[in-house]
């Protein structure tokens, strides 16, 4: 377990900066998937499922939001001054 960890950290920290941003934009992708079936999911499972289908609406957007944020203040680090 311990070395699966440190594997993983690794691997995640040895990505290049060119890829970062392709990574985080396929990361809003999913997010943004995240949020459709959030949605969808407010209109299931009767008045606890509206509101845990909220809850995932919130989580999902803040998520998504961040990510744009991040991948925005990535290029700007690319942009020539």
């Amino acid at each position: 377990s311990e070395m699966c960890i440190r594997d993983r950290f690794e691997i995640i920290t040895k990505v290049p900066p060119t890829l970062h941003t392709p990574l985080m934009s396929g990361s809003n992708a999913i997010s943004g998937i995240a949020i459709v079936g959030a949605i969808i999911s407010t209109k299931v499972g009767g008045e606890i499922g509206t509101w845990l289908g909220l809850v995932a609406v919130i989580f999902a957007t803040i998520n998504c939001v961040g990510g744009f944020m991040v991948t925005d203040r990535m290029l700007k680090m690319f942009k020539r001054k």
